[in-house]
């Protein structure tokens, strides 16, 4: 399996649901977080979740009035990595293409020609980054 990202080795998997939240969402309360967490623990139980969160370096909070709003210090980019590698390693072993095959298979996601022109450019841009395999 893929080396974790050093801040994904220090979440649970509940914090890891919080910060899927905040990266969707953008900021949250404890309570607005609390709604969207499967199985919701209660309101004192997210708020010492958060802040162990804080102490952890992944979360930050501004005060609007009697309210704490959230935000994760993860990036977008980052947030994404990290539960595609997830789902890549837990769902398909690490393949890329069998991912890939899965979304072109779906009867529910219809892909665009321009989508299928960005796909291909990028699969070529993919290539040329690999080294000459040429003796």
């Amino acid at each position: 399996m893929k080396q974790k990202l050093s801040w994904e080795n220090k979440l649970s998997r509940r914090e890891r649901q919080v910060i899927e939240i905040l990266l969707a969402e953008g900021k949250g309360t404890a309570a607005e977080i609390r709604e969207c967490l499967p199985d919701p623990p209660s309101y004192s139980a997210v708020r010492a979740l958060l802040r162990v969160m804080e102490e952890k370096g992944v979360l930050t909070h501004e005060s609007d009035g009697p309210r704490y709003i959230y935000r994760t210090t993860i990036t977008q980019r980052q947030g994404r990595h990290s539960i595609l590698q997830r789902v890549l390693e837990t769902l398909f072993n690490g393949s890329r293409e069998q991912l890939i095959a899965t979304l072109f298979d779906s009867k529910e996601t219809k892909i665009t020609p321009e989508e299928l022109d960005r796909l291909k450019l990028m699969i070529e841009q993919a290539r040329e980054k690999q080294p000459s395999t040429e003796n």
